[in-house]
Parts: C-alpha cells; structure tokens; sequence
C-alpha cells in the first residue's frame, strides 16, 4: 500500500454482506458515513476516534463500533497506524433488537 490509485487499504475476505479490509490511513484522515455497520480492530498504533460526537481513544487490541451512517474519522493516530475493518449487514445497518 498504498495501491496503484492511491488506495490505503486492502480487501482481504468478502462474503455476502461481510467485507474485510486491512486499512493504514494517512492523515487528513476524511471518511464519508458508510452504509453498513463497522467494527474496527486496531493492530497497531494508537489514535482517537471521533463518532456520535465523541472522541475515543484507543491503542492496539482495541475493538471499536461505528453504526452504519454515522460521520467518523481517525484523530491524533500514529504514523504506523493499522486497522482490520470489518463492514457488515445491509444497507442501513443492523435493527437494534
């Protein structure tokens, strides 16, 4: 990475709704709300997470979930920054229970 057009994650399993990426984002780090729910793991490096108006901070091991639709973006993070994001669901993301 970063890819032939810029790209700075990777797909590494994808299986019906599920999408699995390996993502070291660079700075400004500008995401737009996905359609589906997500759940990042962190790997390496440590960072916050800004999401539902708040700013979480986190370091490797973390397990972190962002509803579908929500604005989010990575913060203050480490240059070896390195993310397993996990995308699943439908569009919309999951009905709460």
């Amino acid at each position: 990475m970063p890819g032939p057009s810029g790209e700075h994650s990777v797909s590494v399993l994808q299986r019906g709704s599920l999408n699995v990426k390996l993502s070291l984002p660079v700075r400004p780090n500008q995401q737009t709300p996905h359609t589906q729910d997500e759940i990042y793991v962190i790997v390496r490096g440590r960072g916050v997470l800004c999401h539902d108006g708040k700013r979480d901070a986190f370091e490797p091991g973390a397990l972190m979930f962002v509803a579908a639709g929500t604005d989010h973006h990575f913060e203050d993070f480490t240059e070896d920054l390195a993310v397993w994001v996990v995308f699943y669901g439908p569009p919309g993301g999951e009905v709460p229970a």
